[in-house]
């Protein structure tokens, strides 16, 4: 097996055309499945150094593999940005209005390519495929879409990264079992007559029943779930009404509802309608609900994590390991695990100056992480290949 000194050579030799890349991507981010630009940056870089992309018949994402027939192993990038405007200061700033890649999808497509650059050089004893995934901030992700396609038959693992800008650049965050929440759709319909405001009491009130499941219905499911089984519930959409003074005819309350638990996940749809029902049937008010499954929680396998660990530990040293905490925001690579043991790894990118956080304007990824991603993947993904 190649020793972490050589790895780390084999890394440093492919950083500048791994930076190189990250920024032109920033630079040109590409919404979800419009990343037509995006994949054919990622299919020209391996094409030139003498690797085969296939890139999907749409045109937006690719797959690439490495070694020889043997055990395959996999890992997971995704290649599209956020509808936010960057601030015209942040470094490689978007040129593209209103588009930015607010979180780290270009490191990850980065490093996954410097993966492939570097593995590639090797004499594996099996063969990696690294998967270029559309798709991923849409709803319910593109990870499905890839799976269908068969983007995991013949895995025996897979992992991917995401960026983690409270972590510092150089450390990796693990954690076994379930490390993100899943994320379902709602809108919650309320119908009735209608009416004047000055007589409510001859309709019914549809902005007070409104009021009632919007306050009512996360208290009710704090009540009725277990509390070791995490759930939260959030409106972020209220429409009814056109007038002052009258009482609509329907009030639509939409949010997102969220689990760490893989079990409670499927019973949401149930809970929902009928709480939602109870909360308004002594007004008098009719209530459906639509319920969007969207992403499962990912759930890492804790033979991947152990594997994962180690490798990380013995290419850069144990003090680029660390824990992670659990989150509630979704990541669909859980579409992945549903076929194939993984794990998602928190990779360290904390700026050097200042607060960033994901989904944000302010969003600033650290490139020091872009080389400690690169080892503590191909270690990974080397290590799991040895592994029975």
């Amino acid at each position: 097996m190649i020793s972490p000194e050589q790895l780390r050579g084999l890394v440093a030799e492919a950083l500048p055309a791994v930076t190189e890349i990250r920024r032109a991507i920033h630079r040109h981010p590409e919404l979800s499945f419009h990343e037509f630009t995006t994949t054919q940056r990622v299919a020209d870089l391996l094409a030139d150094r003498g690797l085969k992309p296939m890139v999907r018949p749409e045109g937006t994402g690719l797959l690439v593999e490495v070694g020889q027939p043997g055990r395959t192993v996999g890992f997971r990038a995704d290649l599209d940005a956020l509808p936010i405007q960057e601030p015209a200061d942040n470094p490689f700033a978007s040129q593209v209005p209103g588009v930015m890649h607010a979180c780290g999808h270009d490191a990850h497509t980065a490093i996954a390519a410097g993966i492939a650059l570097v593995l590639a050089r090797l004499d594996l004893p099996g063969r990696v495929r690294i998967v270029f995934q559309p798709g991923e901030e849409s709803f319910p992700g593109g990870a499905l879409t890839l799976v269908r396609e068969g983007v995991t038959e013949g895995l025996s693992a897979i992992v991917a990264f995401h960026v983690d800008p409270t972590l510092p650049a150089g450390q990796v965050g693990l954690r076994t079992g379930t490390v993100t929440g899943s994320a379902d759709r709602f809108l919650i319909r309320l119908e009735g007559p209608g009416g004047h405001t000055a007589r409510p009491h001859r309709t019914v009130d549809l902005v007070y029943a409104a009021g009632r499941v919007i306050t009512e219905l996360p208290a009710l499911l704090d009540r009725i779930v277990d509390p070791r089984r995490p759930l939260t519930i959030v409106f972020g959409r209220v429409q009814g009404g056109t007038a002052f003074n009258v009482i609509p005819t329907v009030v639509e309350l939409g949010g997102t509802v969220r689990t760490l638990d893989p079990d409670l996940w499927s019973e949401i749809p149930m809970l929902l309608e009928s709480l939602a029902s109870q909360i308004v049937v002594p007004i008098g008010a009719k209530a459906s609900v639509s319920h969007q499954t969207g992403i499962p929680p990912v759930v890492n396998d804790p033979t991947v994590i152990d594997v994962a660990r180690v490798a990380i530990a013995e290419a850069l040293g144990p003090g680029a390991v660390t824990s992670t905490d659990t989150s509630m925001g979704a990541e669909d690579f859980s579409r992945y695990l549903e076929h194939v043991p993984g794990a998602l790894l928190r990779l360290g990118s904390a700026p050097n100056h200042g607060m960033s956080d994901l989904h944000s304007a302010g969003f600033v990824f650290n490139e020091a992480a872009l080389e400690v991603g690169m080892v503590a993947g191909a270690a990974t993904l080397l290590r799991l290949l040895s592994t029975s």
